[in-house]
């Protein structure tokens, strides 16, 4: 062992010592590619939750193409699928039904990775985009576009998007000069969202009826309406920003561990950190672009992966595969249960995330008195 991790061993017991959370080792086996060039951790239990996750996300799919107003067999989906049918199962599948699925399967996973990176970053469950303000960032940027600038769909999406990057910035800037620490970064976040929650209630009573209607229809978060526009959008942007953020997960668990253990294992914590935050912002931007505020998915999908694997590293390809099951199943829900009703996915996830919040919140409140 190298003198810089002795010291930082015995500055971390100085710390444990004082009350500061305990650096946790992760178990596992280790793979090792090209005489030792690559190494891969596995857990076990790991592999096992994410086998499970993908068979059922396979069966969500499955179930949402194949059930509704115009029932269809597996056969026939797969024709369709394959452009071996040309009627009304082609239209069905392929139209209405497919490109809604991957819709939510790519936005369900991009809000999961990007919750189990902010969470992991801030070292707190409660650190997730919708949750410190970046996801009423995007809302901000959206309403603009819809209320001042009476723009496109397209145009909305952009919007979207630079109002989530804006205030990553500006939450960044708030903190440049006193460090990237946890809480200090949800305090913050939860300030800057609250106030851009009074920007987006102001721009609403700025709005004609119809610029009102739609953008609250927006605001609900709804997968209602979309195409294969909407789905390859989130689509590249998940398939651009997730193998970064695999390649960083395992910088991002000795981040976790805390500043002086990742410096004495070689990680540059400030770059990390800010790669890792630009990946997270970027994917909660991009999905909220495409289908306005859904909540509870970047808060939960982490945290149950967790305690699933009970891993006390980050799984964010387990973690993206929660999401992606959570959100499609969420979607199906709302399709079946409430039909003919209209009834926007973005109020079932939120119900579920105020009752999972609140779960949190008192399970939190007892850790700490213990």
């Amino acid at each position: 062992m190298s003198v810089l991790a002795r010291e930082a061993g015995a500055r971390e017991a100085g710390a444990r010592e004082a009350g500061a959370p305990a650096p946790r080792v992760v178990g596992g086996r280790v793979l090792r590619v090209g005489r030792g060039a690559v190494s891969l951790r596995v857990r076990g239990r790991t592999v096992a939750v994410t086998v499970l996750l993908l068979a059922a996300l396979v069966l969500v799919v499955g179930t949402t193409l194949t059930t509704g107003d115009f029932p269809l067999t597996v056969g026939e989906v797969l024709r369709a699928l394959t452009g071996n049918d040309t009627g009304a199962a082609d239209f069905v599948v392929n139209t209405l039904r497919m490109p809604r699925v991957l819709t939510a399967v790519f936005v369900g996973a991009s809000l999961a990775v990007s919750g189990a990176i902010l969470q992991s970053l801030t070292r707190n469950p409660l650190g997730s985009p919708d949750i410190i303000g970046f996801t009423n960032g995007s809302a901000v940027g959206a309403l603009v576009v819809i209320v001042l600038l009476h723009g496109s769909m397209t145009q909305i999406a952009l919007g979207a998007l630079a109002g989530g990057l804006a205030t990553a910035l500006a939450v960044h800037l708030l903190m440049i000069g006193r460090g990237l620490q946890g809480f200090r970064l949800v305090v913050i976040g939860v300030g800057v969202s609250a106030l851009l929650l009074a920007v987006n209630s102001y721009l609403i009573t700025r709005a004609t009826f119809q610029e009102a209607l739609e953008a609250q229809a927006w605001l609900i978060g709804s997968l209602g309406n979309r195409t294969w526009i909407h789905a390859d959008a989130v689509g590249l942007a998940l398939a651009v920003l997730l193998p970064p953020a695999l390649l960083l997960s395992r910088r991002l668990a000795m981040v976790e561990m805390g500043d002086l253990t990742a410096t004495a294992l070689g990680v540059n914590v400030r770059r990390t950190r800010t790669a890792l935050l630009i990946i997270g912002v970027a994917l909660a931007a991009f999905a909220t672009a495409v289908t306005g505020p859904i909540w509870f998915i970047a808060l939960a999908a982490p945290q149950v992966v967790r305690r699933l694997t009970g891993s006390p590293a980050p799984a964010l390809l387990s973690s993206a595969l929660m999401g992606a099951v959570l959100l499609a199943l969420s979607d199906l829900v709302v399709q079946r249960a409430f039909a003919p009703a209209l009834l926007p996915v973005g109020t079932a996830t939120g119900a579920l995330g105020g009752t999972y919040l609140i779960w949190l919140l008192i399970t939190e409140s007892r850790k700490s008195r213990a």
